[in-house]
Protein backbone atom coordinates (compact mmCIF):
# COMPACT_ATOMS: atom_id res chain seq x y z
CA UNK A 1 0.00 0.00 0.00
CA UNK A 2 1.84 3.33 -1.13
CA UNK A 3 -1.11 5.75 -0.61
CA UNK A 4 -4.29 5.99 1.48
CA UNK A 5 -6.26 5.49 -1.70
CA UNK A 6 -10.09 6.96 -1.27
CA UNK A 7 -11.22 7.95 1.60
CA UNK A 8 -14.75 6.85 2.60
CA UNK A 9 -16.12 7.75 5.85
CA UNK A 10 -19.51 5.50 6.89
CA UNK A 11 -22.04 7.56 9.25
CA UNK A 12 -23.58 11.35 8.76
CA UNK A 13 -23.91 12.51 12.23
CA UNK A 14 -21.87 14.81 14.39
CA UNK A 15 -18.83 13.25 14.43
CA UNK A 16 -18.61 11.78 10.87
CA UNK A 17 -19.49 15.33 9.55
CA UNK A 18 -16.42 16.44 11.23
CA UNK A 19 -13.91 13.53 10.07
CA UNK A 20 -15.35 14.51 6.37
CA UNK A 21 -14.23 18.37 6.94
CA UNK A 22 -10.99 16.99 8.58
CA UNK A 23 -10.67 14.65 5.43
CA UNK A 24 -11.52 17.20 2.95
CA UNK A 25 -8.76 19.56 4.49
CA UNK A 26 -6.57 17.46 2.45
CA UNK A 27 -7.73 15.14 0.27
CA UNK A 28 -9.42 16.64 -3.61
CA UNK A 29 -12.77 13.77 -2.78
CA UNK A 30 -14.19 11.41 -0.61
CA UNK A 31 -16.79 9.37 -0.38
CA UNK A 32 -19.72 9.22 2.38
CA UNK A 33 -22.07 7.52 3.02
CA UNK A 34 -25.29 8.06 4.79
CA UNK A 35 -28.27 6.23 5.50
CA UNK A 36 -31.16 8.53 4.48
CA UNK A 37 -31.35 10.23 1.19
CA UNK A 38 -33.48 12.45 2.42
CA UNK A 39 -30.27 13.79 4.39
CA UNK A 40 -27.98 13.57 1.29
CA UNK A 41 -30.80 15.88 -0.34
CA UNK A 42 -30.64 18.45 2.65
CA UNK A 43 -26.66 18.34 1.68
CA UNK A 44 -27.40 19.27 -2.39
CA UNK A 45 -29.64 21.80 -1.22
CA UNK A 46 -27.69 23.69 1.76
CA UNK A 47 -24.79 22.79 0.92
CA UNK A 48 -23.72 21.39 4.91
CA UNK A 49 -25.18 18.62 6.75
CA UNK A 50 -28.87 19.92 7.43
CA UNK A 51 -28.70 17.57 10.82
CA UNK A 52 -25.66 17.99 12.51
CA UNK A 53 -22.95 20.83 12.12
CA UNK A 54 -24.94 22.92 10.46
CA UNK A 55 -22.09 25.60 10.38
CA UNK A 56 -19.86 23.55 8.50
CA UNK A 57 -19.97 24.50 4.55
CA UNK A 58 -18.76 21.95 2.13
CA UNK A 59 -17.61 22.32 -1.35
CA UNK A 60 -20.29 18.91 -2.86
CA UNK A 61 -18.40 18.63 -5.65
CA UNK A 62 -15.58 16.71 -3.34
CA UNK A 63 -17.90 14.44 -2.37
CA UNK A 64 -19.57 11.42 -3.53
CA UNK A 65 -22.29 10.65 -1.02
CA UNK A 66 -23.58 7.08 -0.75
CA UNK A 67 -27.22 5.92 1.02
CA UNK A 68 -25.75 1.84 -0.46
CA UNK A 69 -23.14 0.93 2.32
CA UNK A 70 -21.95 -1.71 0.12
CA UNK A 71 -21.08 0.06 -2.72
CA UNK A 72 -19.68 2.87 -0.93
CA UNK A 73 -16.77 0.70 0.81
CA UNK A 74 -16.14 -1.33 -2.57
CA UNK A 75 -15.78 2.07 -4.19
CA UNK A 76 -13.20 3.03 -1.34
CA UNK A 77 -9.66 2.29 -0.13
CA UNK A 78 -9.94 3.21 3.27
CA UNK A 79 -12.92 3.47 5.27
CA UNK A 80 -13.43 5.06 8.13
CA UNK A 81 -16.37 4.13 10.33
CA UNK A 82 -17.70 6.68 12.39
CA UNK A 83 -21.45 4.99 13.21
CA UNK A 84 -22.66 4.73 16.65
CA UNK A 85 -21.38 1.55 18.79
CA UNK A 86 -25.09 0.22 19.33
CA UNK A 87 -26.06 0.54 15.43
CA UNK A 88 -22.90 -1.17 13.99
CA UNK A 89 -24.18 -4.74 13.49
CA UNK A 90 -27.56 -3.09 11.95
CA UNK A 91 -25.55 -1.07 9.45
CA UNK A 92 -23.05 -3.87 8.80
CA UNK A 93 -25.45 -6.70 8.17
CA UNK A 94 -26.24 -5.58 4.35
CA UNK A 95 -22.05 -6.15 4.16
CA UNK A 96 -20.71 -9.29 2.41
CA UNK A 97 -16.88 -10.21 3.74
CA UNK A 98 -15.39 -9.87 0.60
CA UNK A 99 -16.45 -5.99 0.13
CA UNK A 100 -14.04 -5.47 2.84
CA UNK A 101 -10.95 -7.16 0.95
CA UNK A 102 -8.10 -5.46 0.44
CA UNK A 103 -9.49 -2.12 2.40
CA UNK A 104 -7.80 -0.36 5.28
CA UNK A 105 -10.64 -0.54 7.74
CA UNK A 106 -10.37 2.20 10.55
CA UNK A 107 -12.78 2.59 13.42
CA UNK A 108 -13.55 6.25 14.61
CA UNK A 109 -15.92 4.76 16.74
CA UNK A 110 -16.76 5.81 20.61
CA UNK A 111 -17.55 2.62 21.82
CA UNK A 112 -17.82 -0.90 22.02
CA UNK A 113 -20.64 -3.30 20.14
CA UNK A 114 -23.05 -4.05 22.79
CA UNK A 115 -24.05 -7.41 23.57
CA UNK A 116 -20.95 -8.73 22.01
CA UNK A 117 -18.48 -6.44 24.49
CA UNK A 118 -15.85 -6.24 21.09
CA UNK A 119 -14.09 -3.16 20.53
CA UNK A 120 -14.78 -2.65 16.67
CA UNK A 121 -11.15 -4.21 15.71
CA UNK A 122 -12.19 -7.19 17.62
CA UNK A 123 -15.35 -7.17 15.74
CA UNK A 124 -14.01 -6.44 12.18
CA UNK A 125 -11.35 -9.41 13.03
CA UNK A 126 -14.40 -12.17 14.34
CA UNK A 127 -17.02 -11.22 12.23
CA UNK A 128 -15.65 -10.16 8.48
CA UNK A 129 -12.06 -12.39 8.86
CA UNK A 130 -10.24 -8.70 8.30
CA UNK A 131 -6.49 -9.10 8.66
CA UNK A 132 -5.44 -7.22 11.74
CA UNK A 133 -2.65 -5.81 9.79
CA UNK A 134 -6.21 -4.22 7.84
CA UNK A 135 -7.87 -2.96 10.56
CA UNK A 136 -6.96 0.59 12.15
CA UNK A 137 -8.41 2.93 15.12
CA UNK A 138 -8.90 6.90 14.89
CA UNK A 139 -9.11 8.17 18.45
CA UNK A 140 -7.89 11.19 20.59
CA UNK A 141 -8.76 14.58 22.31
CA UNK A 142 -10.72 15.85 19.46
CA UNK A 143 -14.59 16.92 19.73
CA UNK A 144 -16.68 17.17 16.60
CA UNK A 145 -18.03 20.95 17.26
CA UNK A 146 -14.47 22.00 18.17
CA UNK A 147 -13.25 20.64 14.75
CA UNK A 148 -16.17 22.53 13.44
CA UNK A 149 -14.94 25.60 14.80
CA UNK A 150 -11.25 24.95 13.62
CA UNK A 151 -10.00 24.98 16.98
CA UNK A 152 -6.81 22.83 17.13
CA UNK A 153 -7.77 19.13 17.76
CA UNK A 154 -5.19 15.79 18.38
CA UNK A 155 -6.30 12.34 16.89
CA UNK A 156 -3.98 8.97 17.20
CA UNK A 157 -3.90 6.81 14.34
CA UNK A 158 -3.21 3.40 15.36
CA UNK A 159 -2.68 -0.13 13.34
CA UNK A 160 -0.29 -3.00 13.78
CA UNK A 161 0.82 -2.10 10.27
CA UNK A 162 2.34 1.01 11.31
CA UNK A 163 3.35 1.84 7.24
CA UNK A 164 -0.57 1.92 6.76
CA UNK A 165 -1.24 4.34 10.39
CA UNK A 166 1.56 6.78 8.82
CA UNK A 167 -0.21 7.21 6.03
CA UNK A 168 -3.43 7.48 7.10
CA UNK A 169 -1.76 10.14 10.09
CA UNK A 170 -0.21 12.51 7.05
CA UNK A 171 -3.46 11.97 4.96
CA UNK A 172 -5.16 14.22 7.63
CA UNK A 173 -3.04 16.48 9.20
CA UNK A 174 -3.75 19.62 8.58
CA UNK A 175 -3.31 23.49 10.46
CA UNK A 176 -6.48 21.80 12.18
CA UNK A 177 -5.32 18.65 13.17
CA UNK A 178 -1.88 17.04 14.64
CA UNK A 179 -1.80 13.45 14.30
CA UNK A 180 0.50 11.12 15.37
CA UNK A 181 0.77 7.11 15.32
CA UNK A 182 0.46 3.86 18.09
CA UNK A 183 0.20 -0.27 17.83
CA UNK A 184 -1.85 -0.19 20.93
CA UNK A 185 -5.35 -0.73 18.70
CA UNK A 186 -7.47 -2.80 21.31
CA UNK A 187 -5.66 -0.78 24.34
CA UNK A 188 -6.73 2.74 22.63
CA UNK A 189 -10.32 1.73 22.15
CA UNK A 190 -10.66 0.34 25.23
CA UNK A 191 -9.34 3.46 26.80
CA UNK A 192 -12.11 4.96 24.48
CA UNK A 193 -14.91 3.34 26.35
CA UNK A 194 -13.91 3.57 29.78
CA UNK A 195 -13.36 7.43 29.19
CA UNK A 196 -17.19 8.16 28.21
CA UNK A 197 -17.57 5.91 31.28
CA UNK A 198 -16.06 8.39 33.49
CA UNK A 199 -17.02 11.29 31.86
CA UNK A 200 -20.74 9.99 33.02
CA UNK A 201 -18.99 9.63 36.36
CA UNK A 202 -17.44 13.29 36.04
CA UNK A 203 -20.88 14.49 34.95
CA UNK A 204 -23.37 13.10 38.15
CA UNK A 205 -20.52 14.72 40.34
CA UNK A 206 -21.15 17.85 38.89
CA UNK A 207 -24.75 17.46 38.90
CA UNK A 208 -24.16 16.96 43.00
CA UNK A 209 -22.74 19.92 42.89
CA UNK A 210 -18.89 18.42 44.08
CA UNK A 211 -16.11 21.09 43.16
CA UNK A 212 -12.97 21.21 40.84
CA UNK A 213 -11.11 19.79 43.72
CA UNK A 214 -13.43 16.66 43.51
CA UNK A 215 -13.34 16.46 40.08
CA UNK A 216 -9.39 16.35 39.99
CA UNK A 217 -9.30 13.34 41.83
CA UNK A 218 -11.98 11.89 41.05
CA UNK A 219 -9.62 12.23 37.02
CA UNK A 220 -6.54 11.15 39.11
CA UNK A 221 -8.49 7.99 40.10
CA UNK A 222 -10.04 7.44 36.69
CA UNK A 223 -6.39 7.23 35.09
CA UNK A 224 -5.17 4.81 37.23
CA UNK A 225 -8.43 2.73 37.35
CA UNK A 226 -7.92 2.54 33.31
CA UNK A 227 -4.10 1.81 33.23
CA UNK A 228 -5.00 -0.80 35.87
CA UNK A 229 -7.97 -2.39 33.18
CA UNK A 230 -5.55 -1.74 29.86
CA UNK A 231 -2.30 -3.78 31.64
CA UNK A 232 -4.96 -6.53 33.12
CA UNK A 233 -6.52 -6.93 29.43
CA UNK A 234 -3.79 -6.42 27.74
CA UNK A 235 -0.35 -6.16 29.07
CA UNK A 236 2.35 -4.08 27.23
CA UNK A 237 4.15 -1.31 27.60
CA UNK A 238 2.13 1.84 27.53
CA UNK A 239 2.26 5.22 28.98
CA UNK A 240 -1.19 6.31 30.37
CA UNK A 241 0.06 9.91 29.84
CA UNK A 242 -0.49 9.86 25.88
CA UNK A 243 -3.14 12.56 24.34
CA UNK A 244 -5.18 8.97 22.87
CA UNK A 245 -5.62 7.62 27.12
CA UNK A 246 -5.28 10.76 29.72
CA UNK A 247 -5.77 13.39 26.86
CA UNK A 248 -9.07 12.18 25.33
CA UNK A 249 -10.12 10.94 29.02
CA UNK A 250 -9.57 14.63 30.76
CA UNK A 251 -11.25 15.89 27.35
CA UNK A 252 -14.29 13.78 27.89
CA UNK A 253 -14.77 14.91 31.21
CA UNK A 254 -14.26 17.96 31.29
CA UNK A 255 -16.20 19.47 28.17
CA UNK A 256 -19.17 21.31 27.65
CA UNK A 257 -19.33 19.22 24.37
CA UNK A 258 -19.20 15.85 26.47
CA UNK A 259 -22.29 14.20 25.63
CA UNK A 260 -21.36 11.55 28.66
CA UNK A 261 -20.58 14.19 30.79
CA UNK A 262 -23.93 15.57 30.31
CA UNK A 263 -26.12 12.71 30.82
CA UNK A 264 -24.12 12.46 34.17
CA UNK A 265 -24.91 15.48 35.04
CA UNK A 266 -28.88 15.42 34.62
CA UNK A 267 -28.32 11.79 36.73
CA UNK A 268 -26.61 13.77 39.48
CA UNK A 269 -29.44 16.24 39.30
CA UNK A 270 -31.96 14.11 39.93
CA UNK A 271 -33.22 12.90 36.23
CA UNK A 272 -33.61 9.06 35.90
CA UNK A 273 -31.60 7.63 33.70
CA UNK A 274 -34.13 7.39 30.81
CA UNK A 275 -35.32 10.79 30.96
CA UNK A 276 -31.97 12.04 30.55
CA UNK A 277 -31.19 9.66 27.71
CA UNK A 278 -34.94 11.13 26.16
CA UNK A 279 -34.51 14.34 26.75
CA UNK A 280 -30.80 14.38 25.03
CA UNK A 281 -31.59 12.82 21.97
CA UNK A 282 -28.43 12.35 21.33
CA UNK A 283 -26.03 9.23 22.06
CA UNK A 284 -24.10 8.62 25.14
CA UNK A 285 -21.88 6.06 24.63
CA UNK A 286 -20.72 5.17 28.03
CA UNK A 287 -24.42 4.39 28.88
CA UNK A 288 -23.89 1.05 26.74
CA UNK A 289 -19.97 0.78 27.73
CA UNK A 290 -20.86 0.79 31.20
CA UNK A 291 -22.46 -2.73 31.01
CA UNK A 292 -20.28 -3.48 28.49
CA UNK A 293 -16.91 -3.14 30.52
CA UNK A 294 -18.89 -4.94 33.73
CA UNK A 295 -19.38 -7.76 31.53
CA UNK A 296 -15.66 -8.04 30.54
CA UNK A 297 -14.15 -6.99 33.71
CA UNK A 298 -16.13 -10.23 35.37
CA UNK A 299 -13.42 -12.44 33.52
CA UNK A 300 -10.21 -10.36 34.23
CA UNK A 301 -11.41 -9.10 38.13
CA UNK A 302 -9.61 -6.09 37.83
CA UNK A 303 -10.05 -3.99 40.86
CA UNK A 304 -12.90 -0.87 38.86
CA UNK A 305 -14.67 1.03 42.13
CA UNK A 306 -15.60 3.80 40.07
CA UNK A 307 -16.57 1.78 36.59
CA UNK A 308 -18.41 -0.64 39.01
CA UNK A 309 -20.36 2.72 40.58
CA UNK A 310 -21.28 3.75 37.47
CA UNK A 311 -22.64 0.53 36.60
CA UNK A 312 -24.54 0.24 39.97
CA UNK A 313 -26.28 3.73 39.38
CA UNK A 314 -27.05 3.61 34.90
CA UNK A 315 -28.57 -0.79 35.41
CA UNK A 316 -29.00 -1.10 39.18
CA UNK A 317 -30.56 2.00 40.02
CA UNK A 318 -28.88 2.58 43.00
CA UNK A 319 -28.86 6.49 43.98
CA UNK A 320 -26.01 8.86 42.49
CA UNK A 321 -25.76 10.50 45.92
CA UNK A 322 -24.87 6.99 47.68
CA UNK A 323 -23.32 5.48 45.26
CA UNK A 324 -20.84 8.53 45.11
CA UNK A 325 -20.75 8.71 48.77
CA UNK A 326 -19.47 4.87 49.01
CA UNK A 327 -16.83 5.74 46.39
CA UNK A 328 -15.25 8.51 47.75
CA UNK A 329 -13.78 5.38 50.62
CA UNK A 330 -11.78 4.33 47.86
CA UNK A 331 -9.93 7.64 46.92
Amino acid sequence: MDSIGKICILGGGTWGTALAKIVLMNQKHMNWFIRRDDQIEGFYKLGHNPAYLTNVKFNLAQITFYSNIEKAIRDSDTIIVALPSPYVKQYFRRIWNSTFRGKFVVSALKGIIPNDNLVMSEFLAANYKIPIENIGVLSGPCHAEEVALERLSFLTVASKDQHKAALLSEAINSRILKTCISDDVVGIELAAVLKNIYAIAAGICQGLLYGDNFQAVLMSNCAKEMSRFLNGVLPMERSIAEQHYLGDMLVTGYSQFSRNRTLGAMIGKGYSVKSAQLEMEMIAEGYYGARCIHELNSRYKVDMPIADTIYRILYEKQPPQEAIRKLIDYF
